[in-house]
């Protein structure tokens, strides 16, 4: 994350009377960013999960927007699919969906762009983006499991092969694409 200053102004021009809408838009772009995401569904056959594109945007709101700004892209993400809106993976909405088998990963969205934003911090240290996105990932994973586990009675084995497994090694690419936009918008940020 970068610090407030460029991170407004990365979002929007300087000019103080746009600084004041640089934000809200930010939190707007970010939760419609994760309901484009959700559409680029691919379902896996082996877990009732798809796998989607949602959380690069999710991780992305938190290190670019920080802990506040971040979950609430990501609550305002959650009200719309639950008001009804089709925000959700292969178009999907209505409150049933925070209650079937991929309700744990969408609860675990603001929390996780809370804690990135918070753990990143906003001096933009590579260190702290790195362990940032990791434990974003991480909850995102132990909330998707924990509930995906009382959705369908899973044991331990088929719980990882279900819930965890399936998603490593796209969560490792999205930490990295993550990692990589972030360390740019730094880099561009202190040249400023």
């Amino acid at each position: 994350m970068i610090d407030s200053h460029a991170k407004v102004s990365f979002f929007a021009p300087e000019a103080s009377g746009r600084r004041s809408l640089a934000m809200p838009i930010a939190v707007a772009l970010f939760a419609l960013l994760t309901a484009l995401g959700a559409h680029v569904a691919v379902p896996l056959g082996i877990t009732p999960v798809p796998m989607t594109l949602q959380t690069l945007f999710v991780l992305l709101a938190g290190a670019l927007l920080g802990p506040v700004a971040g979950a609430t892209s990501q609550l305002l993400y959650l009200g719309l699919g639950v008001a009804g809106v089709p925000v959700f993976a292969m178009g999907g909405a209505g409150l049933p969906w925070i209650f079937g088998p991929t309700g744990g990963y969408l609860m675990g969205f603001p929390l996780a762009a809370a804690l990135v934003g918070w753990i990143s911090g906003s001096e933009g240290h590579a260190l702290r983006t790195a362990v940032a996105l990791v434990v974003g990932s991480a909850v995102i994973f132990v909330m998707g499991a924990g509930w995906l586990s009382v959705v369908n009675d899973f044991g331990p084995g088929a719980l990882f092969v279900a819930a965890v497994q399936p998603f490593l090694v796209g969560a490792v690419v999205k930490a990295v694409i993550c990692f990589v936009v972030t360390r740019q918008i730094v880099a561009r940020g202190r040249r400023r």
